[in-house]
């Protein structure tokens, strides 16, 4: 019986039977938007099919029943898993490196500039407080630089989405401790000054970090460390597709070099002379970051994803996930405006400047894009673009798909012409209200009025 001093007795409940309250719940399930049920373009998230067998792995008995204070000998399998996983990711993004503490991305950057305060702070740098970042990176890097104690100074693009190197160069001297850089970029783009700006940061004494949410566009092709970052975090419910969405869950693990290893978060797993696996803390870590040892369900899931596709595999993500972005560029430049028009990655960035002028928005466009069966796309980010329509198709999607949201899009900037007050009251066909007030609209008895219960 429920602990009678947690009852509440001072908001009436209706009656229920239990099948109106699984179709309740039901119900609301099945309101749910899931790139399981349609396209998902939401730029900068990486809403790509997530292969059920990677959740089979996960829920085997052997990873789900693990407890994370289970002596380490009763867990050589799953320690081997996360040693094995540390050399790929390693491998993947040409670092020599990886912990896997990080629970997601933002926490990857956090653990990530820490690593380079402690850098710094042992060389006696003490003064290096400056970091730079350009107005194109993912909008956590700020927030992440200076939880960890620096002064965050803005880096322009130029006019091709590049770095500023005018302005980078004003920046080096003795007090910059490093740049924090986003590739691929959120204007969608590869920076071609890339390794002139590691270079630049390198020889005034600074380091170079590496935000690698952007990872499903390099897989195979470009690896961070060999362009001169020292470190980098990865997304592994992004690029290694783990179901992610609405804060969690996540894993953010962080990549780097010998000169920074001995500062990643612990606990990072090694193998012994005798061939055993176990946790250990490097000498000058920063020590935990979390409360035991990562989360542990999305790196199997990601162990899983790479295994099952192997090196070819991986290069093929990036080889489609580019293709697809850059034929949704070329097939909508000519109806809304492509602030960089340049080969994109694995996304594009529009504007919706021209149905502004015909008096639409951009938020009208997306949420018109609902009454088509689309979820819309990330709206105003980067904010260095103005009436921003950010938008990923990933390399799960086929052709069919794309030319049905192309055709979409198309047919809402000509409704911007024709009945612009149609796109302005968008969506139609969706209910925008509380989940639990869309779902009592549909079952009336489960709907109780306060005022009814007099």
């Amino acid at each position: 019986m429920p602990d009678p001093a947690f009852l509440r007795d001072d908001l009436p409940l209706p009656e229920v039977s239990e099948p109106e309250v699984v179709q309740y719940f039901t119900t609301l399930s099945q309101l749910n938007f899931s790139i399981d049920t349609h396209f998902y373009p939401l730029g900068s998230c990486t809403m790509k099919y997530n292969p059920k067998i990677n959740d089979d792995m996960a829920f085997l008995a052997g990873f789900a029943g693990i407890h994370p204070l289970q002596p380490t000998a009763q867990a050589q399998g799953a320690l081997e898993l996360l040693y094995r996983l540390q050399d790929w990711l390693a491998e993947i993004t040409g670092m020599a490196n990886t912990s896997l503490a990080t629970l997601a991305g933002a926490h990857g950057e956090l653990a990530g500039v820490l690593m380079m305060r402690a850098y710094h702070l042992a060389r006696g740098d003490a003064g290096r407080t400056k970091m730079a970042i350009p107005d194109s990176a993912h909008g956590t890097n700020p927030a992440s630089a200076a939880m960890a104690g620096f002064e965050v100074v803005t880096l322009p693009s130029d006019a091709d989405g590049n770095t500023d190197l005018v302005a980078l160069r004003g920046l080096l001297g003795d007090d910059l401790a490093g740049v924090m850089i986003t590739l691929p970029s959120t204007l969608g783009l590869f920076d071609t000054n890339i390794l002139e700006v590691c270079r630049l940061v390198h020889d005034c004494g600074g380091l170079v970090y590496g935000d690698g949410a952007n990872m499903n566009a390099l897989l195979g092709r470009a690896k961070l460390g060999a362009l001169g970052f020292d470190v980098c975090h990865l997304n592994l419910h992004k690029t290694f597709s783990t179901p992610h969405g609405g804060g969690g869950p996540g894993a953010g693990p962080v990549c780097c070099g010998d000169n920074l290893a001995q500062y990643l978060a612990a606990p990072i797993v090694i193998r012994t002379d005798g061939g055993d696996y176990e946790f250990s803390e490097p000498a000058g870590s920063i020590g935990k970051i979390s409360s035991f040892h990562g989360n542990f369900g999305v790196l199997v899931r990601a162990y899983t994803y790479i295994r099952t596709l192997g090196a070819d595999g991986l290069r093929s993500i990036s080889g489609n996930a580019v293709l697809n972005a850059n034929y949704l560029m070329h097939s909508l430049k000519d109806i809304y405006s492509l602030p960089y028009d340049r080969t994109c990655m694995h996304e594009v960035v529009f504007s919706a400047d021209w149905q502004r002028e015909r008096g639409v928005s951009g938020l009208e466009v997306a949420k018109r894009l609902l009454d088509y069966g689309f979820h819309a796309p990330t709206m105003y980010f980067p904010l260095i673009v103005h009436e921003a329509l950010m938008i990923e198709p990933t390399e799960s999607e086929n052709k069919d798909t794309l030319d049905a949201f192309i055709g979409a899009l198309r047919a809402i900037d000509a409704e911007a012409t024709s009945n612009p007050e149609l796109v302005q009251n968008a969506p139609h066909t969706t209910p925008v209200a509380r989940l639990d007030e869309a779902t009592a609209a549909r079952r009336p008895v489960l709907r109780w009025e306060p005022e009814a219960a007099d």
